[in-house]
């Protein structure tokens, strides 16, 4: 059974899907998701989820560095953006980044599905107007290995953050918050809250005061 995230800020448009990949793709379980850090609490609450769908377009700051936060942070869930913009260079971009397909909102429902389809067996879905004339010359785009971490399972051990989220952990544990985090590390808020997140995933805990614990725990034991 496949788990889903749908984030996109219109309730209605997020109802149509969830309505056209419940009957088109036998079993799946769907999440709503009507902004980022609803999306976030989601990947951070499900024991696993295969895919998300996210809305370009959603209050949350989607952009380049965000998304590329969220592929490192989750590289057992797949992604996909959701958009109005058909344009090929958007799509090229959002491809470029790593992320695993584009659907344009203005696609029929067997459309949709037949993308979610091709995402969720480990393809990178393209729209079909990348095909006309011209289009594959645009750029290059990126095949999963290119992009996609490797996998990696969850041990609650700190040695397994990346250097940037033990950078994130050092400050959480000083009780900065997540604005302050983003202004002293020179990154996006949206960035910080992936980042955090994350951290917590990997250490198995419930919230900064147990990771802080955890941090100290550590530091102690690495100095004795």
């Amino acid at each position: 059974m496949y788990r889903i995230v749908i984030a996109d800020d219109h309730g209605l448009y997020r109802r149509g899907l969830r309505l056209a990949l419940t009957a088109g793709i036998p079993g799946v379980e769907i999440f709503e998701a009507s902004c980022f850090d609803a999306v976030l609490s989601l990947l951070a609450e499900q024991a696993s989820v295969d895919l998300a769908i996210l809305d370009l377009n959603m209050p949350g700051l989607f952009n380049q560095e965000v998304l590329g936060g969220i592929l490192s942070a989750y590289p057992d869930t797949r992604f996909a953006i959701v958009s109005g913009n058909d344009s090929r260079s958007e799509i090229l971009t959002a491809l470029s980044i790593g992320l695993h397909g584009y659907i344009v909102k203005s696609q029929r429902d067997e459309e949709v599905v037949m993308a979610v389809n091709e995402i969720l067996s480990g393809r990178i879905y393209v729209p079909a107007l990348l095909s006309r004339p011209g289009a594959a010359q645009a750029t290059h785009v990126p095949t999963p290995s290119e992009h996609i971490p490797p996998r990696r399972t969850t041990s609650g051990n700190l040695g397994r953050l990346t250097s940037r989220q033990k950078e994130v952990l050092k400050l959480m544990a000083e009780g900065y918050s997540n604005k302050e985090i983003a202004r002293d590390l020179e990154i996006a808020e949206a960035t910080t809250k992936i980042h955090a997140a994350a951290v917590l995933r990997e250490l198995g805990v419930r919230n900064r005061t147990e990771a802080a614990v955890m941090l100290k725990t550590w530091l102690t034991r690495d100095v004795n």
